[in-house]
């Protein structure tokens, strides 16, 4: 007899993933683990074709979130973000994800978890993960969410109705400070780079660096064995400088390769999440990444003009593979240091599917 549990599967920016409530799953972190396994991928020795799961055989794919009614007076909801590594048949709780999270509120009005404004609805969002807060607000009209609408969001092919997350409290919010190491340049196995975490432990270098034009290919990446190695390599040593520890078994820090814009904007980035390419990049990588645009001395000083910042209120078009991704950070200067007092970015999301998970026994 299978186990059934009941899910929607929502697309959330550029990744999609089953989102589940928490009082539907184990209470025990292993044995919660292993249903999720069994539901991305049917089975708990890794099948990276995830074929008789309901996994989609990539890391974007691949994502899961835990949500429940939160027990502080001030936030609404909590979101617990889980990462299928991909046929490995292990499951990573050292990150968070900001596509997903902009999937949370239509999750929660679907199923009965909060009622709906009757012109926008804001939700308060804990990311359980790292502590950090996310304000989420979308139009829903009589009640209803919004779902057709005209922004675009890179990397998904329609458009939709905007969702706006503001988050809140996320500098340092996994490694402990803005720049971990406490400094702007850190220099690991030869190449200098920017340790950062503005809600996502990012290591920033310039692909010249590497002798790379910084336009390559997802696919001409990821078929360097070279590159990969040395890029693991510093990942692993800018781990421990970063508070982490020994990352060989984490998703995080993701490594991004950054190159001067091509399309306007502020930069162009390659990240490695860590092992492969994004098609485009992440949520809060791309937070963390427009926010060491702020800091002087900082990596991104080879690349983005300091002098195009102008007031405490700024926007940054990080440039990927499918795009662009646009940050809006405020923030003010505090003894000539930066703090971050909000991070905004737009997103879309859409429920593609509601229903029961059948587990296999196992």
């Amino acid at each position: 007899m299978s186990i059934i549990i009941p899910y929607m599967q929502i697309r959330g920016g550029s990744s999609k993933g089953l989102y589940f409530k928490k009082e539907d799953l184990p209470s025990d972190e292993k044995e919660r683990n292993r249903y999720i396994l069994l539901a991305m991928e049917g089975t708990l020795e890794g099948d990276p074709r995830q074929i008789d799961g309901l996994g989609g055989a990539n890391s974007l794919t691949s994502k899961v979130a835990v949500i429940s009614i939160s027990d502080s007076p001030d936030i609404d909801l909590d979101y617990l973000f889980l990462q299928v590594v991909v046929g490995k048949g292990k499951v990573s709780l050292t990150q968070t994800c900001g596509n997903i999270l902009a999937g949370i509120p239509h999750f929660a009005i679907e199923t009965g978890l909060l009622k709906a404004g009757e012109v926008q609805t804001t939700v308060r969002i804990k990311l359980v993960n790292t502590g950090a807060v996310c304000e989420v607000t979308l139009d829903t009209p009589k009640g209803k969410i919004l779902e057709r609408g005209n922004l675009k969001v890179d990397g998904v092919p329609e458009t939709a109705a905007p969702v706006i997350c503001n988050y809140l409290y996320t500098a340092g919010a996994t490694c402990g400070s803005l720049l971990p190491s406490g400094k702007a340049i850190d220099t690991i196995l030869g190449i200098n780079l920017t340790c950062i975490d503005n809600g996502m432990p990012v290591v920033i270098m310039l692909a010249s660096d590497f002798d790379l034009s910084g336009l390559e290919s997802k696919e001409e990446l990821e078929d360097n064995d070279e590159l990969k190695e040395k890029i693991e390599a510093i990942r692993l040593l800018a781990g421990k400088a970063m508070n982490l520890g020994d990352v060989s078994n984490k998703t995080i820090p993701k490594m991004c390769l950054i190159s001067k814009p091509v399309n306007g904007g502020a930069l162009t980035t390659r990240t490695f999440i860590p092992h492969v390419v994004h098609q485009s990049i992440g949520v809060l990588a791309a937070v963390s990444v427009g926010t060491a645009c702020l800091i002087s001395g900082s990596i991104t000083q080879n690349i983005y003009d300091e002098s195009l910042i102008n007031g405490n209120s700024n926007s940054f078009s990080i440039e990927h593979p499918s795009g662009e991704f646009t940050v809006n950070l405020e923030y003010r200067k505090v003894n000539n240091n930066i703090e971050i007092l909000k991070s905004g970015v737009l997103r879309t999301a859409r429920i593609l599917s509601k229903g029961e998970v059948y587990l296999p026994k196992a």
